[in-house]
């Protein structure tokens, strides 16, 4: 889920980078790689890998493997992601919108804590962010379902799960992220009451 939306390596790459000792042993990435076309790769360490076919007992195939459409969409998306200051504009626009729901959501005296890295942000009607599971499902369905729908009555649709993780893009620019403040300020109020 974290490939080319937190970082050209993913979170692996940015965990490696905080926490000593950390290596994957394996990397597994779906459409993303694909540019959004239905495409999928894994990678392991040799021990892993060894395991498939021709060395190996395990066979993998799939019907899209190698899809020469889905592998240009892939390589295109790799050509745009690489470009300097690509993922610094991301993070600053995912950055930019984390902090104005959390913002508006203060100024109507609802609580909302929200997180991001990269393109993938996330938030709870919380005042700090949720450090286990447990707290996490203690979130409010009823407020969440009424921010949620509130959000898609003007035009701004996320995740509709309360513990989703949401998404933004290259194509987001200040203005959508202005008007998605201002709706869930819209919503906000209600919530406050």
């Amino acid at each position: 889920m974290t490939g080319f939306r937190v970082a050209l390596g993913g979170a692996q790459s940015v965990y490696a980078k905080l926490i000593p000792g950390f290596e994957p042993d394996m990397t597994v990435m779906g459409k993303v790689i694909g540019g959004g076309m239905p495409l999928a790769a894994f990678g392991a360490k040799r021990a892993v890998m060894e395991q498939l076919a021709p060395l190996g007992g395990v066979y993998q195939a799939g019907t899209l493997s190698g899809n020469p459409v889905a592998t240009a969409c892939g390589l295109a998306t790799l050509t745009e992601i690489q470009k300097p200051g690509f993922y610094e504009a991301l993070s600053a626009t995912t950055q930019s919108l984390v902090s104005g729901l959390t913002a508006a959501a203060a100024a109507e005296g609802v609580a909302l804590c929200g997180d991001s890295q990269g393109g993938m942000f996330g938030f709870f009607l919380f005042d700090q962010l949720p450090q286990n599971y447990a707290k996490v499902m203690t979130t409010d369905g009823p407020r969440f379902n009424t921010l949620f729908h509130g959000l898609l009555e003007r035009g701004v649709y996320i995740a509709p799960a309360l513990y989703e993780a949401g998404f933004v893009s290259a194509a987001h620019t200040a203005q959508d992220v202005a008007d998605t403040v201002t709706a869930a300020r819209d919503v906000f109020k209600l919530l406050g009451k």
